[in-house]
């Protein structure tokens, strides 16, 4: 099958005015709404400040094939699938994600609330690259309209999804960071109705992230670590810009990785013969736990909707990334950090332990995450890491998997970025610091 060349692991992204142009904004808006045929499209957008410029050009290309636009606002990623879902129409995401704040991006939804597939993504493509555009007459133009009902709609749902009742009671006090980003009134306000007495940090719409790079990692959290350390906090919560993601902090300030955070809910979720949906990039403390609760792991290649399309395919609840993702289908399937927020709320107030604790049940495993500039092309780069490790052995779901004596590293060309990216883990943290030093070497050397 043909793979998209605009559409990246989640969306087309790029600097506004350089490689993002108004013109392939316009143009892809025209090619989404030609694609649809749909009588309306919902639209939204992060807070970044090239957000009302690309919501207008899109918004246009989708309104001259025929398509009413309805803006529903600045809200998460989830809460336009979720709305698109509910109302049964298409949706498109003015969006970069954890991208930095010169980014932006632009996603398309499909009528069910996922991502659309690679097929879609290659056939969106093809409208554009060939002009095949459907556009209407003159008095068939769409029109824009907005509804703010969209935001209830998310929140609402979200809160419904978990044992609320059992929160409340729970008196946790939570310290949320939402990065300035598209969450800044959602999940302080989610907090808030499931009284969890939260305190906010970077909670106003801020397109340039003053106060912290957008992606959710321990070097970009430290005033939030620092919060957690005065132990006066149950738990600590940070979002990317879309807030499609959710990272957590102990009630001791430590950083709790994304693959723990997903191998402790799905320990908590998952029963005896239940599947498990998650990339290959994801750590085996997953595949431990899901051998302990014997359930049934499915490997996939990265990108959330890969995963989610595979969790539907699959009839699976449970599903995500090591980077904070976590898609619970029973309330929609896609990554989704407000949800998963609750998710972890629930956790805490049915088992009535602290994080660090129920933490302790999580096989211990400790990844490295570095990332080299890809400056040739990703089938050389293959062709010669497979002919350096000679003897090892590869695995080639999604990039280049590398199985060593007591860990693995997996070598992947970036969906987002023109970066070549490089986990490896281990058992033992030098171990898995050797393994990356090394694969990251050979390829800043090529």
């Amino acid at each position: 099958m043909k793979t998209p060349q605009l559409f990246g692991t989640n969306g087309i992204r790029g600097i506004p005015n350089q490689d993002l142009t108004l013109d392939l904004a316009t143009g892809i808006g025209r090619s989404i709404g030609t694609f649809f045929k749909s009588s309306r499209i919902a639209i939204a957008r992060d807070t970044r400040i090239s957000g009302d410029m690309f919501l207008f050009a899109v918004a246009s290309g989708a309104m001259s094939t025929g398509s009413d636009i309805v803006y529903i606002g600045v809200l998460p990623t989830p809460g336009l699938q979720y709305y698109c879902r509910e109302n049964h129409i298409p949706g498109i995401m003015i969006t970069a994600s954890h991208n930095p704040p010169q980014y932006n991006g632009i996603k398309a939804i499909d009528s069910d609330g996922t991502e659309i597939d690679e097929a879609t993504e290659v056939k969106i493509e093809d409208i554009y690259e060939n002009r095949k555009y459907k556009l209407a007459d003159w008095d068939k133009i769409g029109r824009y309209s907005y509804d703010n009902t969209g935001i209830d709609l998310y929140m609402n749902s979200i809160i419904t999804s978990v044992n609320s009742k059992t929160i409340a009671e729970s008196n946790l006090r939570v310290a949320i960071d939402t990065g300035n980003g598209a969450s800044y009134y959602t999940s302080p306000e989610i907090l808030t109705r499931l009284n969890c007495h939260p305190v906010s940090l970077n909670a106003n719409p801020d397109g340039k992230f003053s106060s912290r790079n957008s992606e959710p990692k321990p070097e970009n959290l430290s005033d939030l670590i620092s919060i957690m350390k005065t132990g006066k906090f149950s738990i600590g919560i940070a979002h990317d810009g879309d807030a499609d993601r959710c990272v957590f902090i102990d009630e001791k300030g430590n950083f709790v990785d994304g693959d723990r955070s997903l191998a402790l809910i799905v320990k908590h979720t998952v029963k005896r013969g239940d599947s498990v949906v998650t990339p290959v990039s994801s750590s085996d403390a997953l595949s431990e736990i899901c051998t302990e609760k014997g359930a049934k792991l499915i490997l996939t290649r990265v990108g959330a909707p890969i995963v989610a399309r595979a969790m539907i395919d699959n009839n699976v609840t449970i599903g995500g990334e090591e980077n904070g993702g976590i898609i619970y289908g029973k309330h929609q399937y896609c990554r989704d950090g407000a949800m998963t927020m609750a998710l972890m709320l629930d956790l805490l107030a049915r088992e009535n332990k602290p994080l660090s604790e129920l933490l302790r049940d999580i096989p211990e495993y400790y990844m490295i995450k570095t990332s080299v500039p890809r400056k040739r092309e990703w089938e050389e780069i293959k062709e010669l890491i497979t002919k350096k490790f000679t003897g090892k052995m590869f695995d080639f779901t999604d990039g280049i998997k590398i199985y060593d004596t007591d860990g693995w590293t997996l070598i992947r060309p970036s969906g987002t970025e023109k970066i070549v990216r490089v986990f490896s883990e281990s058992r033992k943290q030098e171990t898995a610091k050797e393994y990356n030093k090394e694969y990251e070497t050979f390829l800043k050397n090529l």
